[in-house]
């Protein structure tokens, strides 16, 4: 529901704005609201969580994203329904934020490792499944069960988590103080640097909205880092400087990038130049989803014989081909490329975010467990975001040298090829039209090709780390971070 939560509005922006009688770029801040709110409570949740109990977030945190559901789907108009998709995100935020600690103290050893498998599995496939399950409700029962269909599951995880979860907290006599000035500084600096990554392509990045929020972003994160100095505050430095973890951190980063971020563009590929339905878009995506899952299965048995590293570093090498055969498939490839590709993509990203969070969870001790659930779950958000906006530049810039200011290429021309919305177009223009949007889907996937190159290599990083003995030799360092 999270996941899910995070792209599930995009396919209905359009009927959103018709019945609430409002622009299209008013109700975009309906997708933006909740990414904003998501990503920038998560450090601060996971911290919280450690000190007043992991369960105790998590349930208030689905109570309110079930409130703030049924708001969304009876909302009378646009600012009420972006307030309440911001509630959303808050209450995803204190659900996500705490789930990877929660999992670590329910399970041990290989189970832990298929739990995590399995949640990883089903989180990218939900992320994957958004604009299909979005499209089927929006042409079956109209926009606003996208979102009360939420009530009634999250009624029955509260129930259940209830009944059936263990709390878990950090030990009295480890839990650190409430750090106020911490948390305000922590969300001001993830809602300041999510902010330009949103605003920024409609914008444009050198807009005084962008680069204020970012030079603020960036003071923020120092004083942040200064405040956390003295030790006790929200977030324990020591775990940065545990090298496993904070490599799974920019790994996590990497893989949401070049993974969540690149989607969008390959669901706008299939819908425009092919003239997909929403529902076809969602068929043709199986490859991509039924491998996610199916992979997933498997993850936990891979994690038995191979490190975390060698797992990892593949997963990113299948994305990595996966990209290059979508770049192959939009210069002309056929269906089965495609087809291929598509799979390639879910094994990867099945193979590579277990591994990231075992090992997110398996550095840090148990009483900073929700702290380092927290600082992970951070990156995610911010790396589709990123993602999002990188693509999206590089898309624009290819669109407009494939363009080019040949005869009938005006404004409209263009904001119809961004969109994909050929039948706009005069007959003369859209081979044109065709090409240069196929060119530039191609450099998208290139350039998320090299990122997944840069993830192979950073994969190094979860490699235990190596210590001198007394005989000059090495042995291995454990990667689990101590109580300081």
């Amino acid at each position: 529901m999270m996941t899910l939560d995070v792209t599930v509005v995009n396919v209905a922006l359009s009927d959103i704005a018709r019945d609430l009688e409002a622009g299209l770029g008013r109700v975009q801040w309906t997708v933006s609201a909740y990414s904003l709110a998501f990503g920038a409570l998560l450090l601060t949740a996971g911290a919280l969580s450690d000190r007043i109990g992991r369960r105790t977030v998590f349930t208030a945190g689905m109570a309110l994203f079930t409130l703030a559901s049924a708001a969304c789907g009876l909302a009378p108009d646009a600012g009420t329904l972006i307030a309440a998709r911001a509630a959303q995100g808050l209450g995803g935020a204190m659900v996500f934020a705490p789930t990877l600690a929660l999992m670590a103290a329910a399970y041990e050893g290989v189970r832990r490792q298929a739990a995590i498998a399995a949640f990883a599995a089903i989180a990218s496939a939900a992320g994957a499944l958004g604009p299909i399950v979005g499209g089927l409700f929006v042409e079956l029962l109209g926009w606003r069960w996208i979102f009360l269909v939420n009530v009634p599951i999250g009624v029955l995880v509260v129930a259940g988590a209830l009944t059936r979860m263990p709390e878990s907290a950090a030990p009295r006599d480890t839990r650190r103080r409430m750090d106020l000035l911490g948390a305000a500084l922590g969300v001001g600096a993830l809602l300041a640097l999510h902010y330009p990554l949103v605003a920024g392509p409609e914008a444009g990045w050198a807009a005084p909205e962008v680069l204020i929020p970012a030079a603020v972003g960036v003071v923020l994160v120092v004083a942040l880092v200064a405040s956390q100095r003295r030790g006790d505050g929200l977030i324990d430095m020591t775990l940065l400087r545990v090298r496993a973890f904070s490599g799974a951190a920019v790994l996590g980063f990497l893989a949401r990038l070049s993974s969540l971020g690149v989607l969008a563009f390959v669901t706008l590929w299939l819908q425009s130049t092919h003239g997909y339905s929403p529902l076809e878009v969602g068929l043709r995506l199986l490859p991509l989803t039924g491998s996610l899952l199916l992979a997933g299965l498997f993850v936990a048995r891979l994690q038995k014989v191979l490190p975390p590293d060698l797992l990892v570093a593949g997963g990113f090498a299948a994305q990595g081909l996966g990209l290059l055969g979508l770049a192959a498939a939009g210069s002309g490839g056929g269906q089965a490329v495609t087809a291929v590709a598509l799979v390639l993509l879910g094994v990867g990203g099945a193979v590579i975010f277990p591994p990231l969070m075992g090992v997110a969870v398996g550095a840090a001790p148990a009483d900073r467990a929700g702290m380092a659930s927290g600082l992970t779950n951070a990156c995610y958000p911010l790396g589709t975001a990123t993602g999002v906006a990188l693509f999206g530049a590089v898309f624009s810039a290819r669109l407009g040298e494939g363009l080019g200011t040949g005869q009938g290429v005006t404004a409209p021309v263009r904001e119809a090829v961004e969109t994909g919305r050929f039948e706009l177009l005069d007959p003369a223009l859209r081979p044109l039209a065709h090409t240069a949007f196929s060119g530039a889907f191609t450099a998208v996937c290139l350039a998320s090709a090299l990122v997944c190159l840069l993830g192979v290599l950073a994969a190094r990083t979860l490699r235990p780390e190596a210590e001198a003995v007394g005989d000059g030799a090495k042995r291995p360092r454990s990667r689990i971070a101590q109580p300081s």
